[in-house]
């Protein structure tokens, strides 16, 4: 009997150690959508350019704002789709535009 129970103690020591070992620590942040920004357009350099809206694009492991520009499409019927903040459970998460 005392080596059943001496084994039954070792299995019970031996799975509170692994199910300790494999803990994972999950973080979560619940930030508000970021303000969204005015910006001034400059003046359109040719006929073919197409605004470009402001956009928050990966650096590391965040996001950094870049500011609308003027672009040129990659092909002549190309048309750009802005980028656009979507809510995903309980936070954010940025959309980047693209030509379509």
């Amino acid at each position: 009997m005392k080596t059943v129970w001496k084994s039954l103690m070792a299995a019970a020591a031996i799975a509170l150690a692994v199910n300790v070992s494999e803990a994972q620590i999950v973080v979560r942040a619940r930030i508000g959508r970021p303000a969204r920004r005015v910006v001034v357009r400059p003046a359109q350099p040719s006929p073919r350019a197409v605004w470009v809206e402001d956009d928050y694009v990966p650096r590391g492991r965040t996001y950094v704002y870049h500011g609308g520009y003027w672009a040129t499409p990659p092909r002549p019927a190309a048309v750009w789709v802005d980028g656009h903040w979507q809510r995903r459970g309980h936070g954010w998460v940025w959309i980047a535009g693209f030509w379509r």
